[in-house]
């Protein structure tokens, strides 16, 4: 009988909603908070995560949920990954620290919930226009839009998928 191989130690980083608390209690802190669909990894989002994650203490990425990424409009097809696949390989990134998920249109409830120090978007948002960022802000926080690294994105991506398998 051959030895079976232990799972991953960073699907330990996957934390179900009603178990937040005791697994932020284990994080340093800054906490940098930021979410998203991230739906097929690409090299914006992994220079994203990396600038995000050194900001503070610790990297919490809340994820869609598949339902709240329907309702976003990106397509009927999406997201091309289902959650439970997008929360392995973003826990798989050495950047994140924590990974969760929102099912609602905005993670407004989940930031009140974890009341990070720091919220982060990508460069593409006017963080003065999100309320996330008036929430964060009313306990001492920050919210931060980093550089959007142009070029790259899912929706381009698929795009493209789907003009090079057409005809």
């Amino acid at each position: 009988m051959k030895d079976a191989v232990p799972l991953p130690a960073f699907l330990d980083k996957i934390t179900r909603v009603e178990d937040l608390s005791e697994a932020l209690a284990k994080l340093p802190k800054p906490w940098v908070f930021t979410n998203g669909v991230f739906d097929v990894l690409h090299r914006g989002h992994v220079l994203y995560l990396a600038q995000a994650r050194a900001l503070g203490g610790s990297l919490i990425v809340a994820l869609n949920t598949d339902a709240s990424v329907r309702r976003l409009g990106k397509g009927d097809d999406r997201p091309l990954n289902a959650e439970a696949d997008r929360a392995v390989v973003m826990a798989s990134q050495g950047a994140v620290d924590l990974v969760t998920w929102f099912p609602e249109d905005t993670p407004e409830a989940l930031i009140a919930h974890i009341r990070p120090d720091i919220l982060v978007k990508g460069g593409d948002y006017d963080m003065s226009k999100l309320p996330e960022t008036k929430l964060v802000e009313s306990w001492g926080g920050f919210a931060r839009a980093l550089p959007f690294v142009s070029g790259y994105s899912t929706t381009g991506l698929v795009k493209k998928i789907r003009a090079t398998t057409a005809g």
